[in-house]
């Protein structure tokens, strides 16, 4: 992973993306997160905080996209991005993109693979993919408008235009901003805080929002409830209950 550095913090792991200057993403960049997004699937790891250096990601390589024109047999970088964010999105702990600097087109992309977005102040994200006359092919379409709704993911699509943290709160694209000195220090202690949590009952949760959504509420609450009986059967589920009965901390074990 020459293009990643990958740390564990105790049951944190940190991926941190380091293709200076902006981590344009290539298919050698994509295939390193891959790798990382790989290690982090260990049941030891119980958060994980993707991040970039001075930069998220500004997006894709487009120099790959030229080569694409000269190639027989072309496979579109967003075809194995879209396959990585989606590996990203399933992982079965809980997960927190780090922006800082810019987080444009497939980097916003794989942010949003994340269950949380924490943004930096002067951060600034967008899917500026219109403005080449292509549109967002790694899941942009479809995870920008579950996040901040059709009207306003199609307007942002439509113009192609960066959008600060401020509004990217106001929008619910971002879940915290904070001041850029302490954006990683934050991601880090709350992943921390989650990493200490009911893992699988975090997965549980993952698995019944993103299966349930789109459903009639009939099959949506089967689907719920068919995670609830998973969660209860877990160590986790016997520890957290029987500690609030008997008026304990519970030491949850992620399991």
């Amino acid at each position: 992973m020459s293009l990643v550095d990958y740390e564990v913090h105790e049951s944190v792991a940190q991926i941190t993306l380091n293709r200076p200057p902006v981590n344009a993403l290539n298919s050698e960049l994509i295939a390193d997160i891959d790798a990382a997004v790989a290690e982090a699937e260990d049941p030891s790891i119980r958060a994980v905080v993707i991040n970039g250096t001075k930069h998220f990601a500004a997006g894709a390589d487009i120099k790959g996209f030229v080569d694409a024109f000269e190639s027989d047999d072309p496979e579109p970088q967003a075809s194995g991005l879209g396959r990585l964010v989606l590996r990203f999105e399933s992982l079965e702990k809980p997960t927190i993109a780090a922006i800082s600097g810019y987080a444009l087109g497939g980097g916003l992309e794989l942010a949003m693979g994340a269950d949380f977005r924490y943004l930096a102040s002067d951060a600034s994200v967008g899917q500026p993919e219109i403005l080449l006359g292509i549109i967002p092919g790694a899941g942009g379409t479809q995870r920008l408008q579950r996040i901040v709704g059709f009207r306003a993911a199609k307007e942002l699509i439509f113009s192609g235009r960066h959008i600060d943290a401020e509004e990217a709160m106001h929008m619910r694209l971002a879940d915290k901003v904070v001041e850029p000195d302490e954006l990683l220090a934050t991601a880090l202690e709350d992943a921390a805080k989650w990493a200490a949590g009911p893992t699988r009952a975090y997965w549980a949760v993952k698995k019944a929002m993103a299966l349930g959504s789109g459903l009639t509420i009939e099959s949506a609450l089967s689907v719920e409830r068919e995670a609830f009986e998973e969660v209860f059967a877990t160590a986790d589920a016997r520890t957290g209950i029987l500690a609030f009965v008997n008026k304990e901390q519970a030491e949850f074990i992620g399991e």
